[in-house]
């Protein structure tokens, strides 16, 4: 063997023919791997690129168990049913929510059942469903923006009120109310315009002048009160032509009156007339306690010749007092037990104009 023998053979280069080429040469294995295993994977019929078919193990069947789906009426917990949070109006139908293809069969409206007029509390406010008829429930009366109104005014009213006293006169000023006061002093006038606007709400108050002529100066006695109280409404009558029957005139008289011996009390009378409905009230306010050497002052200061001495004196209780106390004729109750006379005519005027109202009921029930 020479030296060329000795020498590994190098293996030759397989030659590529025109038929195929290296990778043809090479078989394919024998199984592919199948990374399904639920479903079938069905077997190739005709080979790829030439290739030869392929032996595929089809993996074994995996029973499947029967499962039982309940319908949606048997469904209590059905996720389509919803629960709002505020619970729906007594009455209304609960709509479940639907797919887009079931929202085209959705039920007409005469299909739907009628709500029922039971509400709850909210059934004050919406007795119905929709927002117009929210809207008709509110503004109408009782509704909750004419409660929001009325409070708002009232807020208003009061600020003012707080602001000028005197503008709460103005506020609650008209109304079917009308009374007339026989007199022209303040004093007299505002405290009983307060009490009917108290009473009626909204109440037109004035007053005119008055005189009285058949009893003294300072009436004694509730007779002779009562007597200067209805001549001061008949002299008011007499010289306004406007005021007729039927229009009601307060009269406010001032008096003295000896309950024991020399226990002397200033008290006022009202009177309230008015022909048309034959009404006339008689109230008296609270008294005020006058000392003895008062009245013994007013009494030494009308003479024999004073042609009303039987019926009181001819100076004013008031004016005595008033220059005793150094203060007005009109304050000098207030000075002496501080209680003013607007105080003691205002709690008489709400009697008498609670009275007023009730009478006004009866009257009116009867016609």
């Amino acid at each position: 063997m020479n030296g060329n023998d000795k020498k590994a053979k190098i293996p030759e280069v397989p030659k590529v023919g025109s038929a195929g080429n290296l990778l043809s040469s090479i078989a394919p294995p024998s199984q592919l791997p199948n990374f399904v295993t639920s479903l079938p994977v069905a077997p190739s019929s005709e080979p790829q690129n030439n290739a030869p078919p392929v032996n595929v193990t089809q993996p074994a069947p995996i029973p499947v168990q029967p499962v039982m789906v309940q319908q949606k009426d048997d469904a209590p917990n059905s996720p389509e049913k919803f629960s709002p949070a505020i619970p729906p109006i007594k009455g209304e139908p609960t709509l479940s929510i639907r797919s887009p293809e079931d929202s085209q069969a959705t039920q007409s409206p005469e299909s739907l059942p009628a709500s029922t007029p039971e509400v709850d509390k909210l059934g004050d406010i919406m007795p119905g469903s929709g927002l117009f008829t929210w809207m008709k429930g509110a503004v109408t009366s009782g509704g909750i923006l004419q409660r929001v109104a009325e409070k708002a005014k009232s807020s208003v009213d009061s600020m003012i009120t707080t602001l000028d006293p005197q503008m709460k006169e103005y506020l609650k000023n008209g109304g079917d109310i009308y009374i007339v006061v026989a007199s022209d002093k303040e004093t007299k006038i505002s405290p009983i315009r307060e009490a009917f606007q108290g009473v009626f709400g909204k109440a037109t108050v004035v007053g005119f002048p008055a005189q009285s002529d058949v009893t003294a100066e300072q009436p004694v006695g509730y007779a002779a009160a009562y007597a200067a109280a209805k001549q001061r409404i008949a002299h008011l009558r007499s010289t306004r032509s406007e005021l007729n029957n039927n229009i009601p005139v307060i009269a406010v008289e001032g008096f003295l009156q000896e309950t024991v011996s020399d226990r002397w009390f200033d008290i006022s009378l009202l009177v309230l007339s008015q022909p048309s409905l034959g009404i006339e009230l008689q109230l008296q306010s609270q008294s005020t306690p006058v000392p003895g050497a008062a009245v013994a002052a007013a009494s030494a200061a009308t003479t024999e010749q004073y042609e009303h001495s039987q019926t009181g004196y001819s100076v004013t209780i008031g004016s005595i007092m008033a220059a005793s106390l150094q203060v007005h004729h009109s304050e000098w109750q207030e000075a002496a037990t501080g209680v003013s006379r607007r105080d003691l005519l205002l709690l008489a005027a709400k009697s008498l104009a609670g009275s007023y109202k009730k009478l006004l009921a009866v009257s009116a029930a009867e016609t």
